[in-house]
């Protein structure tokens, strides 16, 4: 069963065409991956969904509800949560109050109480606080960091912070950009480690964009190929592989053992 489905996606930027009529659908309960080269579209892509961009043609669909013309707030409230290429996390912010940020989507107090911290919201509040601290932190181990400023932790564990924000938002799709980009290797496996537990363990589906190959290849269920803003094949990770497409974009050759031997180093 399809939880997100595009349909007809076309997005231009002047004279440039950044999508041309891209249809994709991600399975509940899987890892999904948006794969290509630089400039395919894959972080256009992303927007789209999220909302910060708004197609000139297609539409979005969120478990057959159309989101196409719902602003992003609205998008993450009704369950889509997302990680950036760029860590956009507040610097100046502890890690508890960047990830206590993320559950505000979910919180039902009244502006009134909120603003005067009544009783409700402080409730609400130590409620959040206690399910983050236990759940969250414990899952994703950053229980020692919780009162560090975000600025003077490593960029490993900034990138790990960020997810953290996005799972305190209970989203039904996890949309990651780049999870694992400029990560170690001990961090990658780390990384490639929770988001599978998010999928095993949370029962969240996830839709990521990601140029690390062998993690690609190794933890998703389905692979979604584009290139110059179409889809140009879609399968499971051993079949898109080996697609002669999918070869010459990524390598402009039909050489498949060329191909295999750039994920084997990518990975390494």
């Amino acid at each position: 069963m399809s939880v997100l489905e595009l349909e007809g996606i076309s997005l231009g930027f002047g004279g440039v065409q950044a999508l041309s009529g891209v249809d994709l659908a991600v399975e509940e309960g899987t890892i999904t991956a948006v794969i290509g080269p630089n400039g395919a579209g894959k972080t256009s892509l992303f927007n789209v969904i999220s909302g910060f961009y708004r197609p000139q043609q297609g539409r979005v669909l969120l478990e057959g509800r159309n989101l196409t013309r719902l602003r992003p707030p609205r998008r993450a409230s009704l369950g889509l949560g997302r990680t950036f290429q760029n860590i956009a996390l507040f610097r100046g912010m502890t890690v508890l109050d960047n990830v206590k940020l993320g559950a505000h989507v979910r919180m039902r107090t009244g502006v009134f109480s909120a603003m005067w911290y009544l009783g409700a919201a402080r409730r609400e509040e130590a409620r959040v606080r206690e399910e983050i601290e236990r759940e969250v932190f414990d899952f994703l181990e950053i229980d020692h960091i919780r009162r560090h400023p975000v600025a003077a932790l490593p960029y490993g564990l900034q990138k790990r912070v960020e997810l953290a924000r996005a799972l305190a938002m209970r989203p039904k799709i996890l949309m990651l950009d780049e999870p694992v980009a400029g990560m170690n290797r001990e961090e990658k496996e780390d990384m490639a480690r929770f988001i599978l537990d998010v999928k095993e363990e949370w029962g969240i589906t996830v839709l990521m964009v990601e140029h690390d190959m062998g993690m690609v290849m190794d933890i998703s269920d389905r692979v979604h190929v584009l290139n110059f803003g179409q889809v140009i094949a879609s399968g499971e990770p051993a079949v898109v592989q080996k697609n002669p497409g999918v070869i010459q974009a990524y390598l402009g050759s039909g050489d498949v053992n060329s191909l295999r031997e750039r994920l084997m180093g990518e990975s390494a």
